[in-house]
């Protein structure tokens, strides 16, 4: 490249240095109070020589030489290298070191310096662009001369083989553009476009290759830009033709997409790829690499040959490089090669502090001063990009001063009230420029201010809103917050009292929420919160002075309702049938991680109460199953086996974050199954499980029935047994001759004990309620008895009791 830099080459293009005068062109050219602001732009092509005029500052910006002079006017990049001088003799801007666009900028177009030219007494700023145009002075380059690719004999016809791909540093038609294959029998060259918009090439097959006629061919691409006069680079490509490997390995993903922090350490984990190859044996056996890369972009990373698993080999940063794109190639040990892309996003971390300078600075100002007094001119950068770079310049908003943004990265400090000397004679300001990174980085620089004159005076609040947080379910008439404001004034005049503005809050007026006391500037609640109804009451209150007329201000009050945990987590997946089997399936080959299903649950409350947490309760095998405590992913933890039950169990146990904490739990069915047949076959067993339940269900009832109907049985067969005997007894007493019963044979008595066996009939009736009734008797079953010779004296004293209880009219035999 040195000699492609020679004085002759620069030569050529010395007549682009006459066209910079009709190239500059002015941007923005604006006015504002004590300076003007305004943009210029030229465009110079790199390499010019040290001296070479870039633009007519002077005449562009329609400034006077003079005040060039006068006002000190200097430039102001904030880089380590000045590419640029201001000549302010002249008014010219010159070329005071050499620059390279390659160098500079890289791939990225266009390409241009951004600097500043800053005037004093009165301030002035104005920005200067100026776009490096881009030369022919590169030559596309390999980063290998000599390429070797090993491809079986048995290669199908459309084989590619993909070709490292060429770097020219040029851009646009200076840079690569075509590829171009030497004459050959075998194979052509197709071209492609990477999403950034460099080119590679592919090898592509078009003959049968036949290792015994050709062991080795010898092919060299070219790779030519769009430059004049143009220039190229060759690469030789040696193709040694082995026996026959009839598959390639195959990516499982034709592109991969990773994501990695900046400053990640060595070794951290990115992504895996992964690819096969249907051949056994050595030719089967894959091997992973990077495939030649632009830059040094491989060394950024390592890949595990065997694994494909992708690590940090080297120190990211998101500032130099947002997005790598690589190219991995899976090899078999037959010399058959696969490509896949892939695609790693470096997420930026908020690592760079903005860094404050101070460009001009008045340190004394008149208490007169209108608004809008230019006070100083301040710079902010931050090396950081997006939202990490994205810089919020701020000052106390208690001051009467404000930042205003000017150019890009430039702050005005302008006064924002008039000023009183007699309140405030000096001001420390503290400016504050803070990115919005996570966590927010900031720094700040105090500049100090003398004020010199006046004010009226109105009550002011010692704050400019007023934030308070109260718990909801808070007791009617809890304090809430206290406002306060302070009046300059004496006596009467400085005797403030508070009020509630008429504002409405949901419709509703805000004394239906809360209530102030006039005197303290406390404010109450007037009844309790509930916070899934109302999270916050944003209200004005009025400190009003006892001056004639009276003078008033006003202040915002933001009250946050905070949250208790008063709600319970609910599951919204999965969802609990009650009449159906519903289970995940998780196939045998599941590896390692595989995720089975997520468990999903929301809390209506809010903050920690709402931060749900998973945790596996019960499992019928937790060796094969976690659950992620954050996300309720369930997954596996170790390879599935031919061992493992098809049918899973696991319960999940959610629960909140609040205190107490509330939790729920949810039944998770997993089948292990590498088929919807094998799993209805076992999940139709959980069927019949339920089935059997609820069949065993029904014939415990049914048999407490049974058992239930034959002792109610037993029991009225007893209580009639009885009865019928009483029933003998008092026809035995009626009779006047001793007798002997006479059993038919259908009332025959085998289970009379005693001198005297009796056997009664009653006729029972019993209502719905026969357990409170009363048991009525019918006549005896049978009259026919024989006479015998009295002999038993106990016989007929019983028979003469029993007769005197049946012959009572109002006494029933009561069943228990």
């Amino acid at each position: 490249m040195a000699s492609d830099r020679s004085f002759p080459r620069r030569e050529r293009w010395r007549w682009f240095c006459g066209l910079q005068w009709r190239l500059g062109l002015v941007i923005i050219m604006t006015c504002a109070a004590h300076g003007v602001d305004a943009q210029i732009q030229y465009s110079v092509p790199e390499e010019m020589k040290k001296g070479s005029v870039i633009g007519n500052v002077a005449q562009d910006l329609a400034l006077d030489v003079k005040r060039l002079r006068s006002g000190r006017a200097r430039i102001v990049t904030g880089e380590n290298i000045q590419y640029a001088e201001l000549r302010t003799d002249k008014g010219l801007l010159v070329v005071s070191e050499r620059i390279d666009r390659e160098q500079l900028c890289g791939d990225v177009t266009p390409c241009s310096l951004s600097f500043e030219i800053i005037l004093e007494n009165p301030i002035e700023l104005h920005r200067v662009t100026v776009e490096i145009l881009d030369i022919n002075d590169n030559t596309p380059f390999f980063p290998n001369k000599d390429i070797m690719f090993e491809t079986s004999e048995s290669a199908a016809i459309g084989a590619k083989f993909p070709v490292e791909s060429a770097f020219d540093p040029d851009v646009g038609l200076n840079g690569l553009q075509n590829y171009i294959l030497s004459p050959n029998n075998y194979f052509i060259l197709k071209q492609h476009a990477n999403p950034d918009g460099s080119k590679y090439a592919e090898l592509v097959l078009q003959k049968p290759l036949d290792r015994e006629g050709h062991p080795s061919l010898l092919l060299k691409v070219i790779a030519v830009d769009g430059g004049t006069p143009q220039r190229s680079g060759t690469v030789n490509i040696n193709m040694f033709i082995l026996d026959a490997n009839d598959n390639a390995p195959v990516f499982n993903q034709t592109l991969y997409r990773a994501a990695v922090v900046e400053n990640a350490l060595k070794g951290t984990y990115i992504t895996s790829v992964n690819a096969s190859d249907a051949d056994i044996g050595s030719n089967g056996e894959i091997l992973f690499s990077f495939a030649k890369n632009k830059g040094s972009t491989v060394n950024m990373f390592n890949i595990d040959e065997n694994t494909g698993v992708i690590s940090v080999a080297d120190i990211i940063d998101y500032e130099k490089e947002k997005k790598y794109e690589l190219r991995v190639e899976a090899r078999d040990r037959g010399g058959l090669t696969g490509t896949s892309k892939v695609i790693i996003d470096v997420n930026d971390v908020n690592d760079n502090v903005p860094v404050i300078t101070i460009m001009s600075f008045s340190n004394t100002v008149s208490e007169d001063a209108p608004l809008g007094t230019t006070i100083a001119v301040i710079n902010v950068k931050d090396a950081d990009s997006e939202k990490n770079g994205q810089i919020r310049c701020s000052i106390d908003n208690k001051l009467p001063f404000k930042i205003q943004s000017s150019l890009t990265n430039y702050y005005n400090l302008v006064s924002d009230k008039h000023l009183d000397r007699e309140v405030t004679h000096e001001y420390n300001i503290t400016v504050t420029a803070t990115d919005s990174g996570t966590p927010p980085l900031f720094s700040f620089v105090t500049l100090q201010l003398r004020i010199l004159d006046v004010n009226d005076n109105c009550p002011v609040f010692d704050k400019s809103s007023y934030s308070a947080y109260i718990m909801e379910n808070n007791l009617q008439g809890a304090s809430i917050i206290a406002v306060s404001a302070q009046d300059s004034d004496w006596n009467q005049n400085a005797r403030i009292s508070y009020f509630l503005e008429d504002t409405q809050i949901s419709g509703s007026p805000a004394s239906r929420y809360v209530s102030i006391n006039s005197d303290t500037g406390v404010l109450h609640a007037v009844h309790s919160f509930d916070y899934e109804q109302i999270k916050e009451v944003q209200l004005n209150v009025k400190a009003q002075d006892g001056g004639s007329p009276p003078l008033s201000s006003n202040v915002t009050v933001k009250i946050v309702i905070q949250d208790q945990n008063d709600n319970t987590p609910q599951v919204l997946y999965p969802v609990q049938t009650g009449g159906s089997v519903v289970a995940e399936m998780v196939p045998r080959s599941a590896d390692v991680g595989y995720l089975v299903t997520k468990v999903v649950a929301v809390d209506v409350d809010s903050g920690q109460n709402a931060w749900l947490s998973y945790k596996l309760q019960k499992a019928t095998d937790r060796a094969l199953f976690e659950v992620g405590l954050q996300n309720g992913e369930i997954r596996t933890i170790r390879q599935v086996t031919d061992k493992d039950a098809v049918k899973q169990r696991l319960t999940v146990f959610v629960e909140d974050n609040g205190q107490p904490s509330r939790s729920a739990t949810v039944i998770v069915n997993v089948a292990v199954a590498d088929s919807y047949p094998e799993v209805l076959s076992e999940f139709t067993d959980f069927t019949h499980d339920k089935e059997y339940n609820d069949n065993l269900t029904f014939y415990l009832v049914l048999a407490l029935a049974v058992v239930s109907f034959l002792f109610i049985t037993c029991l009225v067969v007893i209580i009639s047994v009885k009865i019928y005997r009483w029933r003998q007894s008092r026809v035995l007493y009626h009779s006047s001759l001793p007798v002997i019963p006479y059993y038919p044979p259908r009332y025959s008595d085998t289970l009379g004990t005693g001198t005297l066996p009796h056997v009664y009939n009653y006729e029972v009736c019993r209502t719905t309620d026969s357990r409170k009734s009363e048991c009525k008797f019918g006549t005896a079953g049978s009259q026919n008895v024989l006479i015998i010779d009295p002999s038993s004296t106990g016989t007929m004293q019983r028979i003469q009791s029993e007769k005197n209880i049946l012959d009572e009219p109002d006494s029933p035999l009561e069943v228990s």
